[in-house]
């Protein structure tokens, strides 16, 4: 079998995953990128307001979209790109839940897809600080200017598994995940009228519209308002029966720092997914999120913390952790909400 696949990358307007905005995607065959294909669109209808969050992310705005098809009405197209392919993507999770959710909502059917995850493979390949996109393009030798931009990232997803798979001597998709003793995740179909709507979308669809706390004591522009951390308290177990696939399974997470949620809801969806919380950074922990507007370029400037201000002591001690040759990354609260479904929480800015 040949290095054939297809890799995809979303970006969305807002936090419900079933809003994306732009696609990228590239063609690979025989280990060689062949064909590209990007398309702009409106959001599904009643999911297509832009949240500023999301904007300041990939910079698409409702005025560039104005006008275009909604997803519903591409996909068609975009579904007849990838056609049999093995799709890949980083944080395959969450992109294939964007097709989904996507269809759901616009009440339309949703094939399935076997699925090859990067974030998952690169784990299993390289020893990063960090296992974001940037970082692992680096590793892999693989150019990214425009991070964020559905086409380049998609390109980069693609020549990430093309490296991953000559590192491990594999000439397929299927081949690389057999030669890691893993299955070929596969992503379930979705027929309106006799399937249940997937978790994200029952809850999008569950929403509804909250006046603002305070309207005589608005948020000023651009601030940030954080959930404060409270003690530390319990640790959940680990779903045991969540999907081995999914980027989070498997590891023992800690958390630091301020994110837009409590530290009980973060330690319990972690849980959800098969991740196994603790309140301390050890020699067993595989995951730090690291809250305060922290993104992976910190650990480059040597700031784990984020910001111009002092590491945390848990992102200290998972650097020196590092350093002694255990396998502790550090992930970003975007990196980890992404890992969540894409939702921002409703006190993250």
């Amino acid at each position: 079998m040949a290095l054939d696949f297809t890799a995809i990358d979303f970006e969305t307007a807002n936090g419900f995953r079933g809003s994306p905005c732009a696609v990228g995607l590239v063609k690979v065959r025989s280990g060689k990128a062949v064909e590209t294909a990007t398309w702009l669109m409106r959001p599904p209808a009643g999911h297509d307001e832009f949240d500023p969050r999301n904007v300041a992310i990939h910079g698409i705005r409702p005025d560039d979209v104005a006008g275009r098809p909604r997803f519903g009405e591409l996909f068609a197209e975009i579904g007849g790109f990838i056609g049999d392919d093995v799709l890949a993507a980083h944080n395959a999770a969450f992109d294939l839940g964007v097709i989904r959710s996507a269809l759901e909502v616009s009440d339309m059917a949703a094939p399935a897809y076997d699925y090859a995850c990067t974030v998952v493979l690169s784990r299993r390949t390289y020893d990063l600080p960090s296992h974001s996109l940037p970082f692992v393009a680096e590793a892999a030798g693989v150019p990214l200017v425009n991070h964020h931009d559905a086409t380049e990232d998609a390109a980069a997803c693609a020549g990430i598994l093309v490296d991953i798979a000559q590192r491990h001597g594999a000439t397929s998709v299927e081949g690389l995940y057999g030669s890691l003793h893993l299955a070929l995740p596969r992503h379930s179909e979705f027929i309106p009228g006799r399937d249940e709507f997937s978790a994200p979308t029952a809850k999008a669809l569950r929403a509804v519209v909250r006046p603002a706390p305070s309207a005589a004591a608005p948020v000023p522009a651009g601030r940030r308002t954080w959930a404060p951390w409270p003690e530390e308290g319990g640790n959940p177990a680990a779903n045991a029966a969540a999907d081995p696939a999914h980027p989070l399974f498997g590891h023992r997470i800690v958390f630091t720092g301020s994110l837009g949620m409590t530290r009980a809801e973060a330690k319990s969806q972690a849980a959800a997914l098969g991740a196994q919380p603790a309140s301390s950074v050890t020699r067993a922990t595989t995951l730090l999120v690291v809250g305060d507007g922290f993104v992976a370029a910190d650990l480059a400037r040597g700031n784990p913390a984020g910001g111009s201000g002092p590491k945390t002591s848990k992102a200290r001690r998972a650097l020196e952790l590092r350093s002694a040759g255990y396998r502790v990354e550090v992930l970003s609260e975007g990196e980890f909400l992404q890992m969540l479904g894409g939702e921002w929480p409703a006190r993250s800015a």
